[in-house]
């Protein structure tokens, strides 16, 4: 008897301090089995570089834009429930490829709604970018919110084959 009620007491001391600390807004999102990766720069390609050192070929040679599995044009994803709110995105494809995300709508309606979604909603548009496709990992502590932008990313892109 003794041991179910250390047990019980160490159970209610933890979600104790677990309700704490989600009050307190200290549940930082973490992406899951993803490293850190710093934020694209807009440095300059190799290529156009050296059309630089060149004036002649950069005004007087075109140069065609690589294909990506997208058609140009902004899509808009359906709206999905990510249980505390709706998630709604809208891609856009330059050159065949997505090159921003935008989000219509997200969960904001409270304090851990926007601090959770204001961390996990630029981790998820950046790897969809990254990896051109809306198969991004699930971000820690934005589980449904992660899913949600899943779907309706997943949606967009099918519009834009």
């Amino acid at each position: 008897m003794r041991k179910y009620t250390q047990i019980t007491f160490v159970l209610g001391v933890f979600a104790v301090l677990v309700l704490a600390r989600q009050l307190k807004g200290n549940d930082t999102p973490v992406v899951v089995g993803v490293t850190p990766t710093s934020a694209p720069t807009n440095t300059p390609s190799p290529a156009a570089s050296s059309s630089s050192s060149n004036p002649q070929a950069s005004t007087n040679t075109p140069t065609v834009a690589p294909q990506g599995k997208y058609k140009n044009g902004t899509y808009t994803g359906s709206v999905q429930d990510a249980f505390y709110g709706n998630i709604q995105v809208q891609a856009v494809i330059s050159n065949g490829k997505i090159s921003n995300i935008t989000f219509l709508q997200y969960p904001n309606d409270n304090r851990t709604s926007q601090y959770v979604n204001g961390q996990a909603d630029p981790i998820l548009a950046q790897e969809a970018i990254q990896t051109q496709s809306a198969q991004v990992d699930i971000v820690s502590g934005a589980s449904a919110s992660s899913q949600a932008f899943q779907t309706s990313l997943a949606d967009a892109l099918s519009q834009a084959k």
